[in-house]
Formats: C-alpha cells, structure tokens, sequence
C-alpha cells in the first residue's frame, strides 16, 4: 500500500505510468480469480484503493500544473485570437400549440377486483 504523500511527490507522467501499471494488475487479478488461483484476496482491496489514489491526486493538480510537473518546456507563444463579428441567431417562431385530441376506447376499463370481507388492512 502506497501513500498519498508518495503520490503526490512523484510527476503526472509517473502517476499515469503507476496508474497503466495497477489497472493491468487489477485485470490479471480478476483473471486469477475466475480460474480460482488468486492465492491473496486482499490483493484486490489494495489495488482497487491506490487506482483510486492515484486518480484523487491527479484530479487534484490544477490543469497547468500536469504540463508543469512533467519538465519544463518553454510553449510558443499563442497568437492573439481573432473576434468574428457575431450575426445575432434568429429564434425560430413559435407556432401555438394544438392539444391532441383524446381518443375514446371502445371496451370500458377493467375494474379491480373486490376486497374479500374477512381481508385484514
């Protein structure tokens, strides 16, 4: 069992790595336990909590700090974007709407059946 603090000094591409590695663990010990020869059942207990830790600190680490944990590479500079003239969007008109006419069966409702006398409530 690996702890947190550990998963959070390591980068998002050792994160994804350990992450690839304990979901091919996880598969082949499901496979071990169809067949019956998964000898240590806490195994899976185990895994299945750091998959989730693993998951928790990334999810945690702001978008910018996966690129910046990973190895400092200077990105080209962005272009400033062009703003397009928007044309207002025209609304298609509301036709009023027609209440759909209630068809009549022809064979009345089944009705429930009676209550027996002695029935208790």
């Amino acid at each position: 069992m690996t702890k947190v603090a550990e998963f959070r000094d390591r980068s998002h591409d050792q994160l994804n790595d350990d992450l690839v590695k304990l979901k091919k663990e996880q598969f082949n010990l499901r496979f071990q336990r169809a067949s019956g020869q998964l000898e240590n059942t806490a195994r899976f207990r185990v895994v299945r909590r750091d998959i989730a830790r693993i998951m928790t600190v990334l999810g945690q680490r702001p978008a910018g700090a996966a690129a910046a944990t990973a190895a400092p590479v200077k990105s080209p500079a962005k272009k400033p974007a062009k703003q397009a003239a928007k044309k207002p969007e025209k609304k298609p008109e509301k036709k009023p709407d027609k209440k759909p006419e209630k068809k009549k069966s022809a064979a009345p409702a089944a009705k429930k059946p009676a209550k027996r006398a002695g029935a208790k409530k």
